[in-house]
């Protein structure tokens, strides 16, 4: 049976004292949503309020992201459904993109946690990039423990903050994720890196977006052969 994913984005276009102009990050979006598609995934996009959802247009000479604003990528992030209205019933799967605008409208959402918990109570694959785990922090699971509590994770880096967003962004991601209790690791800035543990998949920054899907892919396709054994 085809697997379904659900990318959940951000409403935020602006962020910090100045209005820095953000969204979901082009990168973040376009490099697993074309992984996604390329393994015969189908892939729905909601976002925190619905409508048209802000991206941050960079790298647009990247030939993956030119696809994916060329085609039915851009059209859904211009024509999403809000996850007011969403049953996870379907899916197998949820992917946060980063981008700052997460860190404005997913840190503490009670829609986004109830829906995240709800993904990784019911044995589903959660995953998030760059400052998509913003989302993940204030997340507890049905038992009352906090989702990344124990769990080995990474996501943007102090490091990495400090030389992009530092005076637009209220908290560390590096911060939050350590409070949790999370076994946070990262590695040099801006270079390659996601974590698997167990149902959780994350990664650092824009280019370890390609990672986290390939990670997402290789779970969803284990269980597959499970099932198929």
């Amino acid at each position: 049976m085809k697997k379904k994913i659900l990318f959940m984005v951000t409403s935020a276009g602006l962020i910090g004292p100045k209005n820095r102009k953000t969204g979901s990050l082009l990168t973040e979006l376009a490099h697993p949503y074309e992984a996604f598609k390329k393994q015969g995934y189908d892939i729905d996009i909601y976002s925190v309020k619905g409508g048209e959802a802000p991206i941050d247009l960079v790298e647009l000479d990247d030939p993956i992201n030119q696809a994916f604003l060329n085609d039915e990528g851009l059209a859904k992030m211009k024509n999403t459904k809000s996850i007011a209205n969403l049953s996870i019933d379907g899916y197998d799967a949820v992917f946060v993109p980063g981008g700052l605008g997460p860190v404005v409208d997913m840190t503490d959402n009670p829609p986004v946690q109830k829906i995240l918990a709800s993904f990784y109570d019911s044995g589903k694959v959660v995953s998030a990039v760059c400052h998509g785990p913003v989302s993940l922090g204030n997340v507890k699971l049905r038992d009352g423990s906090y989702l990344v509590t124990g769990k080995h994770v990474t996501g943007f880096s102090a490091a990495e903050e400090a030389g992009y967003a530092k005076d637009d962004v209220p908290f560390e991601l590096e911060d939050l994720l350590k409070e949790r209790g999370a076994n946070y690791s990262a590695v040099a800035p801006w270079q390659p890196h996601s974590i698997t543990d167990g149902r959780l998949v994350t990664g650092q920054n824009p280019a370890s977006a390609q990672g986290v899907a390939e990670k997402v892919i290789a779970i969803l396709e284990s269980v597959n052969v499970l099932e198929n054994a």
